[in-house]
């Protein structure tokens, strides 16, 4: 009986074999959208030899899949529009329907990216009035690897309609309602966020490579990540994420991430901005986009207990526009210290959105950030701060006096200063400091300041004491 059994199984597992189907990848799939402007790269497996055939409208494409099964064509690129059929011919045929063309959008982090529209600001509302069919939405749910695996678990692209967005990520969906209404094209927003987890496990090996600070994390990749006594992989390790909800999409066109994460490196302090160029660079290669848009999240304030820890993660982030094709939205003013998940995602979204429209998609959509430190002049007991992006005019969002500056003498601590505005400028003193040397902005996790510029956006946190 047991040789019977075992029989059947080798027959099964033949039989399965010789009958293999056509595999395509799963982030491809009906309600997908396709980036605009770029060679659609399509992929799957099937038996080895087997030919494939792809077409969609008058584009046809063929490929004949290797020992390993794998297969993949290149169709040429398209302008916006749609909805488009693919048809993928093999040992079986598959059709994939509703197939838009526009922008796609990486929409990765922890759970302030992963965090939906129900969980978030008007839920009611913002589900009632869900029906945008040119917006597409897929989520890839939570999976770890100890190495790279080819396809990802999906579950699947759909159309945004009040059934469908509540479980969206509520800032990759209001950052697509403004590229969508202001570029008049598809978007499709691609949610590959963990809640809780680090930045390490996202970073591809040739990000940590690329980063000299960060030479003894990737002279040690071979032993990550790491598995418990149970043999499950650890989550927070280097790698674990990129092998399986990464690397199977390297093929696929995009056309930028956006990324809100930090919450889980907090207290790394100017470490963290080494671990977000090794993102960067490792995105942006692995991907085969060098110039990839990158535009991030300034954490809002939260009570962690640690004062001056998450000011110094706001100083990493900051410090992280000095690489080329990034943008950072500042939410100071829209957190809650007692909420580590404040609620209000749409303006997170719109915040984001002003970067790739302007640096992106060369829109006129005025200015993009609030106020970011420029540079200090000390005149006699007083110090002159300047910024970047005043937008003409300086001010404070509720009428009073500027909060949350301190500052500095020679020999002394930092305490509370008096800051006023000129024109452009802030000058900053106080009466216990005769003799000036440096002033900060924000510098305490609970730090709600009210400097904005004419177009509402709020500065910053930064240090001038480097």
């Amino acid at each position: 009986m047991k040789t019977l059994m075992r029989s059947l199984v080798l027959l099964l597992f033949v039989t399965s074999a010789v009958q293999a189907d056509l595999t395509i990848s799963s982030i491809i799939g009906d309600n997908m959208v396709i980036q605009r402007d770029q060679p659609v790269v399509l992929w799957g497996w099937d038996e080895a030899g087997q030919d494939i055939s792809v077409s969609m409208g008058d584009a046809k494409a063929t490929a004949k899949a290797a020992d390993d099964g794998s297969w993949s064509v290149s169709l040429p690129a398209l302008a916006a529009g749609g909805p488009h059929e693919i048809t993928f011919n093999g040992s079986s045929d598959v059709t994939i329907k509703n197939v838009l063309v526009g922008e796609v959008w990486l929409c990765s982090g922890q759970s302030n990216m992963e965090w939906t529209v129900a969980q978030s600001l008007n839920p009611q509302e913002e589900i009632k009035a869900g029906t945008h069919p040119r917006i597409r939405h897929i989520k890839f749910p939570h999976v770890v690897s100890d190495k790279p695996i080819d396809n990802a678990r999906t579950n699947g692209w759909t159309e945004t309609t009040p059934q469908t967005v509540a479980g969206y990520t509520a800032v990759g969906y209001a950052y697509a309602r403004f590229l969508q209404k202001e570029l008049d094209v598809p978007v499709g927003i691609i949610g590959c966020n963990w809640g809780g987890t680090r930045i390490e496990p996202w970073t591809p090996p040739v990000g940590f490579q690329s980063v000299e600070a960060l030479k003894d994390i990737a002279d040690d990749l071979a032993n990550y990540p790491r598995k418990n006594d149970k043999g499950q992989v650890q989550v927070q390790t280097p790698l674990a994420i990129y092998n399986a909800m990464v690397h199977p999409i390297l093929k696929f066109r995009f056309k930028g991430a956006i990324w809100y994460q930090g919450e889980s490196n907090n207290g790394e302090g100017m470490l963290y901005h080494e671990k977000m160029k090794a993102l960067i660079y490792g995105w942006r290669k692995v991907f085969d986009n060098p110039d990839m848009p990158f535009y991030f999240v300034q954490l809002a304030p939260y009570r962690y207990n640690r004062p001056e820890a998450l000011p110094a993660i706001w100083e990493a982030q900051l410090a992280t526009l000095s690489v080329e094709g990034t943008g950072m939205a500042v939410t100071t003013d829209i957190g809650n210290v007692g909420d580590i998940h404040p609620k209000n995602k749409q303006e997170v979204g719109r915040r984001l959105s002003l970067w790739a429209l302007a640096h992106t998609y060369n829109r006129e959509v005025g200015i993009v950030s609030g106020p970011l430190y420029k540079s200090m002049k000390i005149e006699g007991n007083k110090i002159r701060i300047s910024f970047d992006y005043t937008d003409g005019r300086l001010a404070a969002n509720d009428g009073k006096d500027l909060s949350w500056f301190t500052i500095k003498g020679k020999d002394g601590e930092f305490v509370e200063a008096k800051a006023v505005i000129d024109g452009q400028t802030v000058l900053v003193s106080s009466d216990e400091v005769e003799d000036p040397v440096a002033v900060r902005l924000g510098w305490n996790e609970l730090a709600e300041p009210n400097l904005v510029n004419a177009a509402g956006l709020p500065a910053s946190p930064f240090r001038t004491d480097r």
